[in-house]
């Protein structure tokens, strides 16, 4: 049998094709490390080019929304429309990013799906604090990535994530604590029946 190392990335891409706009959700194996019980929304994902996403589920405990758009010059605050915060993911936790609901145009805004854009542009944060703009929305300081091909051998030699659909819910809810749970019954599976399901590669 071939080891997993030789595995060619045609091949990976059999198995696991772009997983941009659905959702990674941590499985017990990642139970000792920082990933623990998270939910990470993938923007984007190439075999060759490695994945990027954000962690939807950890709410940022400091600074707080009103702190931040005050340290961005942006008013009202408080704001009209109060928003989600998440901390993101290790990388570049001081640089905030938008998604949020394609019902709202955003200058620079990158489409993930249909229904999803993510946005970089203070514009969002402004127009948000005014009480317009899109329906749905959730700002992340830092990111996730993976380096070509780490994302697949997670997946399907270490068992590390599984794989659900995006919901508004679980993508902008503010339930923060409740969206591992909500993510894995989407899939149909219940935390107590992960145990001894994993760790099998």
């Amino acid at each position: 049998m071939a080891s997993r190392h030789y595995t060619s990335s045609s091949r990976m891409a059999d198995q696991v094709p772009s997983l941009a706009g659905q959702l990674l959700v941590a499985s017990p194996a990642l139970g000792d490390t920082p990933f623990a019980c998270t939910v990470i929304y993938l923007c984007a994902h190439t075999v060759d080019g490695g994945a990027m996403g954000f962690v939807v589920n950890r709410r940022l405990p400091a600074p707080g929304l009103d702190e931040l758009l005050e340290q961005l010059h942006i008013t009202p605050v408080p704001p009209v429309r109060r928003i989600g915060v998440s901390a993101g993911g290790p990388l570049d936790v001081t640089h905030g990013f938008v998604l949020h609901s394609s019902d709202w145009e955003s200058e620079g805004g990158l489409a993930i799906t249909p229904d999803v854009t993510l946005s970089a542009s203070l514009a969002v944060l402004q127009t948000l604090a005014e009480g317009a703009g899109p329906r749905n929305a959730l700002l992340a300081m830092g990111h996730a990535s993976w380096s070509a091909g780490q994302l697949e051998e997670e997946i399907l030699q270490q068992d590390a994530w599984l794989v659900a659909p995006a919901t508004p819910e679980i993508v902008f809810g503010q339930d923060f604590d409740g969206k591992w749970r909500q993510a894995l019954a989407a899939i149909n599976l219940d935390p107590v029946q992960l145990t001894g399901q994993t760790g099998h590669a």
